[in-house]
Protein backbone atom coordinates (compact mmCIF):
# COMPACT_ATOMS: atom_id res chain seq x y z
CA UNK A 1 0.00 0.00 0.00
CA UNK A 2 1.18 3.50 -0.77
CA UNK A 3 2.19 5.19 2.50
CA UNK A 4 1.89 8.65 0.96
CA UNK A 5 -1.88 8.59 0.57
CA UNK A 6 -2.39 11.30 3.20
CA UNK A 7 -0.12 14.29 2.58
CA UNK A 8 -1.11 16.71 5.35
CA UNK A 9 -4.07 17.93 7.41
CA UNK A 10 -5.78 21.09 6.22
CA UNK A 11 -6.23 23.53 9.11
CA UNK A 12 -8.38 26.57 8.44
CA UNK A 13 -11.22 28.28 10.30
CA UNK A 14 -13.72 26.38 8.19
CA UNK A 15 -12.15 22.97 8.89
CA UNK A 16 -11.94 23.74 12.62
CA UNK A 17 -15.66 24.46 12.58
CA UNK A 18 -16.26 21.13 10.77
CA UNK A 19 -14.29 19.33 13.48
CA UNK A 20 -16.30 20.93 16.29
CA UNK A 21 -19.77 20.60 14.75
CA UNK A 22 -19.68 17.47 12.56
CA UNK A 23 -16.58 15.57 13.79
CA UNK A 24 -15.19 15.74 10.23
CA UNK A 25 -11.47 16.13 9.54
CA UNK A 26 -10.01 17.40 6.26
CA UNK A 27 -6.77 16.11 4.71
CA UNK A 28 -4.89 16.79 1.50
CA UNK A 29 -4.41 13.43 -0.19
CA UNK A 30 -2.74 12.00 -3.26
CA UNK A 31 -4.60 12.55 -6.53
CA UNK A 32 -4.64 8.81 -7.18
CA UNK A 33 -5.95 7.87 -3.71
CA UNK A 34 -9.27 6.07 -3.51
CA UNK A 35 -11.82 6.39 -0.72
CA UNK A 36 -11.20 2.92 0.69
CA UNK A 37 -7.42 3.57 0.79
CA UNK A 38 -7.95 6.86 2.63
CA UNK A 39 -10.27 5.18 5.13
CA UNK A 40 -7.72 2.43 5.81
CA UNK A 41 -4.83 4.89 6.22
CA UNK A 42 -6.80 7.01 8.70
CA UNK A 43 -7.53 3.88 10.71
CA UNK A 44 -3.87 2.76 10.62
CA UNK A 45 -2.34 6.17 11.39
CA UNK A 46 -4.73 7.53 14.02
CA UNK A 47 -6.50 4.39 15.41
CA UNK A 48 -10.01 5.75 14.77
CA UNK A 49 -13.01 4.46 12.81
CA UNK A 50 -14.15 6.52 9.84
CA UNK A 51 -17.86 6.43 9.06
CA UNK A 52 -17.57 8.08 5.65
CA UNK A 53 -15.00 9.58 3.31
CA UNK A 54 -15.86 12.26 0.75
CA UNK A 55 -13.30 13.49 -1.77
CA UNK A 56 -13.09 16.78 -3.67
CA UNK A 57 -10.79 17.61 -6.58
CA UNK A 58 -9.70 21.23 -6.54
CA UNK A 59 -9.48 23.24 -9.73
CA UNK A 60 -6.43 24.69 -11.43
CA UNK A 61 -5.94 28.38 -11.08
CA UNK A 62 -3.89 30.73 -13.20
CA UNK A 63 -1.59 33.17 -11.44
CA UNK A 64 0.57 35.92 -12.83
CA UNK A 65 3.99 36.07 -11.19
CA UNK A 66 7.39 37.62 -11.67
CA UNK A 67 8.57 40.82 -13.25
CA UNK A 68 7.15 40.01 -16.64
CA UNK A 69 3.88 38.83 -15.07
CA UNK A 70 4.01 35.45 -16.76
CA UNK A 71 1.00 33.19 -16.39
CA UNK A 72 1.61 30.10 -14.25
CA UNK A 73 -0.99 27.45 -13.44
CA UNK A 74 -1.15 25.70 -10.08
CA UNK A 75 -1.61 21.96 -9.69
CA UNK A 76 -4.92 20.34 -8.95
CA UNK A 77 -5.26 19.13 -5.38
CA UNK A 78 -7.45 16.49 -3.82
CA UNK A 79 -9.04 16.87 -0.40
CA UNK A 80 -10.64 14.16 1.71
CA UNK A 81 -13.33 14.91 4.28
CA UNK A 82 -13.27 12.08 6.84
CA UNK A 83 -16.19 11.77 9.26
CA UNK A 84 -15.41 9.87 12.46
CA UNK A 85 -17.61 7.91 14.85
CA UNK A 86 -19.24 9.79 17.72
CA UNK A 87 -16.83 10.26 20.61
CA UNK A 88 -13.66 9.69 18.60
CA UNK A 89 -11.17 12.38 17.65
CA UNK A 90 -7.74 12.85 16.11
CA UNK A 91 -5.23 14.66 18.30
CA UNK A 92 -3.46 16.70 15.60
CA UNK A 93 -3.61 19.86 17.66
CA UNK A 94 -5.27 21.00 20.86
CA UNK A 95 -8.53 22.77 19.99
CA UNK A 96 -9.16 24.11 23.51
CA UNK A 97 -5.90 26.05 23.85
CA UNK A 98 -5.89 27.64 20.38
CA UNK A 99 -8.51 30.37 21.09
CA UNK A 100 -6.93 31.16 24.47
CA UNK A 101 -3.56 31.85 22.87
CA UNK A 102 -5.18 34.20 20.33
CA UNK A 103 -6.91 36.16 23.10
CA UNK A 104 -3.67 36.48 25.06
CA UNK A 105 -1.78 37.77 22.01
CA UNK A 106 -4.41 40.50 21.41
CA UNK A 107 -3.91 41.95 24.90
Amino acid sequence: MNTFVIKRPIVTEKTLKLIETQNTYVFEVSKLAEKNQIKKMVKDLFNVDAISVNTVMGHRSAKRTGRKRLAVTTERTKKALVKLREGQSIELFDLETAPEKEEQSKQ
